[in-house]
């Protein structure tokens, strides 16, 4: 893995993984204890119940997050990228093609891809939510503005999407930092009133807690697993900063914070036993409560911003790697290739967003519709880190079983803890899921079909040059772009057929995406001639990155694309596609409309290859699925 250090110093990195990558995790400790002791299924506040849920947080994170992700997990990076679909797109290259390993491993990256989008939109609902409940310690007189002042704050949040987060991102890191350092002193504050809380380290005390609970014990684990939300963002945000910065921001700051504050929690708890109603805004002293809901408020919409960020990032991947259409895209930065903004998935998330809060209304039931997102990931990345340890990296078959076992039996129990809220809200991010799973599906099906269509009807170019070679040139340059490398391009037929005529140099243009994030800008370009004045050009792009065709053009050598690039002389000739359903494609019926329609309202070719608009011809084409 190549670490990304021209983007800073090492100390400049580790304090921006702080602010980002776990912005997520770090404001868990806002509803996590309050859940597991005053949640759907409350549990007495006694030393047994107090020290078996510390015990199992403690736990938790150390299996989970530092064992399963910091260590093993993050080792999985497909050139220095990471996540769900970075994860596809690495055992695509090493799996055999139409292979049921392979088959299994794609649908469960797209699984895992739809339930994180169900996380992009209960994690800002709820964050924000829980910091803005803090007024009802800090002015319990203001607490009726807690549901318009939240819906305000994520307005905001997402009208700013589109100036981009490099300006707002400067603070992140600092601001986390301060975040971090405050629950570490509000925990010690506590626990030094009752240092036996940390005797939860031994696991002893969670068995103890089973043994006493047992079913109530098991629904207890669908709030404990709030204090592991957001530990998919250590291996997503890997390509940004590398694993050092992430892994030892994890274990000198993050981690550390989060256990004592835990710790002190619980600790408040047995003091205090009627402060569950909100124990870390009641671990401050009064004094500080107003500037803890400032402070919380700030570190819930930096984690927000994060998973929204994420949500941009995971969706510009999909459509790289042909599982969702083309879509409008914004670059916010000239300099960070990672900072994109897409209109319709900010809005599609703020509507969520909005219809969540307004319907859940408080933090205390959306926790019911969080963790079966979280724990389903967690799920689907254990499966599939088993095969890459087994199929890429060639561990032994029965270190891969104990590891994958282990982490299973952690995960499903997590899942299954959580699948009680089923019907209290945990419908949510499955029904949001399924029909992501369905969308990602239906293009990806789609587009093979119409693939094979256009494939099945295309004439080879020697044909096609053979039987217009008597009609006039026009000068310039024409670049036709095509779907695939071979065959003739449908927009070139269709210009001989209406205008008669062809241009002195054809260019026949492919852009092909690639499963690895980025390609070196010398293996952009290939080419090779057809025949004279006649070239097919490919352009090769990692998935992670915007194809710019005429930027491309530019910055490739004259050798690499067979041709001198004009580009006041070059005209671009792209086609727009209508799929017309014909019940043949093997989809169902409403699939094959749903991918009909996807197809309409796709962005076009001149937008997302960033085309100048006045040297485009665009010319239709009906292909039947």
């Amino acid at each position: 893995m190549s670490q990304p250090a021209s983007k800073g110093s090492s100390a400049a990195l580790f304090v921006a993984a702080i602010g980002v990558v776990f912005g997520d995790i770090g404001t868990s400790p806002l509803y996590c204890i309050k859940e597991t002791f005053g949640g759907h299924h409350p549990l007495p506040i006694d030393r047994l119940h107090v020290l078996g849920v510390l015990s199992l947080v403690f736990w938790s994170l150390a299996l989970i997050v530092a064992a399963k992700y910091v260590v093993i997990i993050m080792r999985a990076d497909n050139h220095g990228e990471g996540g769900s679909l970075s994860l596809l797109a690495l055992l695509n290259r090493a799996l055999p093609p139409g292979s049921r390993t392979a088959a299994v491993a794609g649908s469960l990256g797209l699984a895992a891809a739809a339930l994180f989008y169900g996380d992009s939109v209960i994690t800002p609902a709820i964050s924000v939510l829980s910091a803005v409940e803090g007024l009802q310690v800090a002015a319990p007189d203001y607490a009726f503005l807690i549901g318009p002042l939240t819906l305000v704050i994520l307005a905001v949040l997402f009208a700013i999407q589109r100036s981009g987060t490099a300006a707002v991102g400067i603070v992140f890191g600092p601001v986390m930092v301060v975040w971090f350092i405050v629950l570490a002193v509000l925990g010690v504050r506590q626990i030094v009133q009752d240092p036996s809380v940390l005797w939860a380290v031994s696991p002893h005390h969670a068995v103890r807690f089973f043994m006493e609970e047992k079913v109530n014990g098991v629904l207890a684990l669908g709030s404990v697993v709030l204090a592991v939300t957001g530990a998919e963002a250590l291996y997503a945000d890997m390509g940004h900063f590398g694993r050092g910065p992430i892994r030892l921001a994890w274990s000198l700051i993050v981690w550390p914070a989060l256990l004592m504050n835990y710790f002190g929690q619980g600790a408040l708890l047995l003091a205090q036993p009627a402060a569950v109603e909100n124990p870390l805004f009641l671990m401050a002293p009064a004094w500080t409560a107003m500037p803890m809901v400032v402070l919380a408020t700030f570190a819930t919409v930096i984690a927000s911003q994060a998973v929204i960020s994420g949500a941009f990032s995971v969706t510009h991947q999909a459509v790289q790697l042909g599982y969702l259409p083309r879509l409008h895209v914004l670059h916010t930065s000239e300099s960070e290739r990672g900072q994109i903004y897409i209109p319709f998935v900010n809005w599609a998330l703020a509507v969520a967003v909005v219809l969540l809060v307004a319907g859940f209304g408080s933090s205390s039931n959306l926790a019911a519709a969080y963790g079966i997102a979280v724990t389903g990931t967690m799920v689907i990345t254990a499966v599939m880190a088993g095969i890459v340890m087994r199929r890429l990296w060639g561990w032994n078959s029965r270190l891969v079983w104990g590891l994958v076992s282990v982490f299973l039996v952690v995960d499903l129990a997590f899942f299954l803890a959580n699948a009680v809220k089923i019907p209290h809200g945990g419908w949510f991010p499955l029904v949001m899921g399924a029909v992501l799973f369905a969308v990602l599906t239906t293009w990806k099906r789609g587009r093979q079909r119409l693939r094979e269509a256009m494939e099945h009807d295309a004439i080879p170019i020697e044909t096609v040059l053979d039987g217009a070679g008597a009609l006039p040139r026009a000068r310039g340059t024409a670049v036709f772009l095509s779907g695939n490398a071979r065959g003739t391009p449908v927009a070139l037929l269709h210009n001989l057929k209406h205008n008669q005529i062809l241009h002195e140099r054809l260019v026949l243009l492919t852009v092909s995406v690639e499963n690895e994030p980025v390609v070196p800008a010398a293996e952009r370009a290939a080419s090779w001639p057809v025949r004279d004045g006649v070239v097919r050009v490919v352009l090769r792009y990692g998935f992670m990155e915007a194809p710019d065709i005429p930027r491309a053009l530019a910055n490739a050598k004259e050798q690499a694309l067979g041709f001198f690039y004009e580009p006041m002389r070059t005209s671009y000739f792209v086609t727009r596609v209508i799929a017309r359903p014909t019940g043949r494609s093997g989809m169902a019926p409403w699939r094959e409309e749903l991918f009909a329609w996807m197809v309409t309202n796709a962005a076009t070719s001149t937008d997302f290859f960033h085309l100048p608009m006045n040297r485009v011809v665009e010319l239709g084409a009906n292909v039947e699925i």
